[in-house]
């Protein structure tokens, strides 16, 4: 699997608390070290065990962490319920306080002006790890196969979402119609997202499986772009039996 370290845990449950177990031992580490820890963290069904199972722990210091998040919809406030916003603050930054936490607006009037913001934030210093998951369609953020650039020369941009990542959200139950679906979003490039010092991404559940089995078994490109993540040399990818069902081989715990 290239440099990526797989880790293949019994299900959800278990690839949860091994991802918050990690997650936490990273956080301390680098607010050990450097008195800072800076994190992007990804809203989704997928991340919910790890980040519960990360905002238990004790011993963390929060009140030395920066937080950041992937994605969000194009066109939504941050009280909505679809608000990815909403999710790192009801999720994380309410549970455990942290020193900061950055939000990209989704509604801001001029998208552009936002997303140039936010890049310069994230820049301002490095980022230590960044918390993905894949999408069906093998996305990390928003970035869908057809809007991936793992040369972006962007740190964040607006992109169009597909009809898969779309019916993704609705199937999943954030939406009553497919057609309710945002068809636009604001996300973090590939580039931005890999450019933690660590990963940490959870892939829990069958659906995921034919991402995973691209992203691990076939070539390393924008076509299935969590395949990036077999270029980090600190990426740690969870799994669980179902997601891994389509490999044809792995590492198992």
């Amino acid at each position: 699997m290239d440099g990526l370290e797989v880790l293949i845990l019994k299900d959800a449950a278990a690839l949860g608390a091994e991802a918050a177990g990690l997650a936490g031992a990273l956080i301390r580490r680098a607010v050990s070290e450097k008195g800072i820890a800076r994190a992007i963290f990804s809203a989704a069904n997928s991340q919910l065990e790890m980040v519960r199972g990360l905002t238990a722990l004790p011993d963390i210091d929060w009140g030395g962490v920066e937080v950041f998040h992937a994605d969000e919809y194009e066109g939504v406030g941050p009280d909505a319920p679809i608000s990815f916003r909403r999710w790192v603050r009801e999720e994380v930054v309410e549970r455990v306080k942290p020193r900061h936490a950055y939000y990209l607006a989704g509604d801001a009037a001029d998208i552009e002006q936002e997303c140039a913001r936010y890049g310069k934030l994230l820049a301002a210093a490095p980022i230590d790890v960044a918390f993905l998951g894949f999408g069906e369609n093998g996305h990390i953020g928003f970035n869908d196969p057809h809007e991936a650039d793992f040369n972006d020369p962007y740190a964040v941009r607006r992109v169009t979402l597909d009809y898969r990542c779309r019916f993704q959200q609705y199937r999943e139950g954030h939406f009553t119609d497919p057609a309710d679906v945002p068809r636009a979003g604001l996300t973090l490039s590939c580039p931005a997202l890999v450019s933690a010092a660590e990963i940490i991404c959870c892939v829990p559940g069958r659906q995921k499986a034919e991402a995973v089995r691209n992203a691990l078994e076939g070539p390393v490109e924008e076509s299935c772009p969590g395949s990036i993540l077999r270029r980090h040399p600190r990426a740690h990818l969870l799994l669980d039996f179902d997601s891994a069902s389509l490999l044809a081989k792995g590492v198992r715990l």
